[in-house]
Parts: structure tokens; C-alpha cells; sequence
């Protein structure tokens, strides 16, 4: 899946968007509408906070960093001559207890602060702009591209995002 990012001028071509969208067989729950607190969406997909932090990501990013921290503090545990008899398994608990750790602190910060990829859209979105997301197939980003072109022809691509997680 890729995710493609447009900003759009209004509400009103927002829902020109994802009608087009809605009707071109893309799941509602792969569109997702970013503004300005306070604008009202009507029945537009609102980003949810998973779109709108750094939640999945940290949540990644934590899993691998505590795993690896709990496999090397799992394998001093076994090699250091501590007097206790400790086997295969104690690795395999603190590294699982390591990549918890992990997992749970980061995804913590990462929904504590916005999401990275969308900061470079933040002062369009003070403007009043819309950012609009749509997760496709990647054999898709171009038929979908299409669609947006075809109900807002200004519509331009602001970037996609290689690879996004497959629980948003």
C-alpha cells in the first residue's frame, strides 16, 4: 500500500474528491481528511489519530529498538557468571520483555507528537487547506491519481509515502 497526500482548497472540493473516490470502489476507510481544528467536516473520513501521530511508526521503531536491547541484556544475563542457573529461555523472555518495553514507551512518545509526514503540510493546513490521504495498492497510485484529477484538475500530488502500516 502507498499513501498519497493532495491538499485541496475547501471542504466542497474535498467531497467532490472522495465522492470520486467512493465511486472509483476506494474504500472510505482508506480516505482520510486532514484541516484546520475547529472546520467542519460534515461527512468527510476525518484523520483519525492514527493519521494524525506517530503512533504506528514509534510503536515499530520501539518494538525493534527494545527487542534487540533485550536480546543483548538476555544474553550478558547468561554469559555473566552470576551464580544462578539461567537457560535459552530467560533470552527469550527479556527480549520480549525488551521489545514490550520498547514498543510501549515509543509508541507513547510517537502519539505524544504529530505526524512526521504531515508536518510539511501544517502551514497549508493553518491556511485553511485540506490535506487529503488515500491508501492504495501501489499498482493503483496512478488510476487513483486520475480520479483526483478528474473532479479537482489543480490537484496536485504533494508526495506518497512508500509503504504505510497495515493496521492505520
Amino acid at each position: 500500500m502507498k499513501r498519497i497526500y493532495y491538499l485541496v482548497p475547501d471542504v466542497k472540493t474535498a467531497k467532490k474528491i472522495v465522492e470520486g473516490l467512493l465511486l472509483s470502489r476506494v474504500e472510505a476507510r482508506r480516505i482520510h481528511v486532514l484541516a484546520r481544528p475547529g472546520t467542519s467536516l460534515g461527512d468527510l473520513p476525518e484523520a483519525s489519530f492514527m493519521q494524525k501521530t506517530d503512533f504506528v511508526p514509534g510503536f515499530e521503531q520501539g518494538l525493534a529498538i527494545g527487542g534487540r536491547a533485550g536480546i543483548v541484556a538476555g544474553v550478558l544475563a547468561v554469559t555473566l557468571p552470576t551464580g544462578m542457573a539461567l537457560g535459552g529461555g530467560t533470552v527469550l523472555a527479556i527480549a520480549l520483555t525488551g521489545a514490550a518495553m520498547g514498543a510501549w514507551i515509543s509508541s507513547m512518545v510517537g502519539s505524544s507528537i504529530g505526524n512526521r509526514c504531515i508536518r510539511q503540510f501544517q502551514a497549508a493546513i493553518e491556511r485553511g487547506e485540506l490535506l487529503t490521504m488515500i491508501d492504495v495498492p501501489r499498482h493503483h497510485v496512478e488510476a487513483i491519481e486520475a480520479v483526483v484529477l478528474k473532479y479537482y484538475p489543480a490537484a496536485v500530488c504533494k508526495g506518497t509515502e512508500p509503504t504505510i502500516p497495515a493496521f492505520p
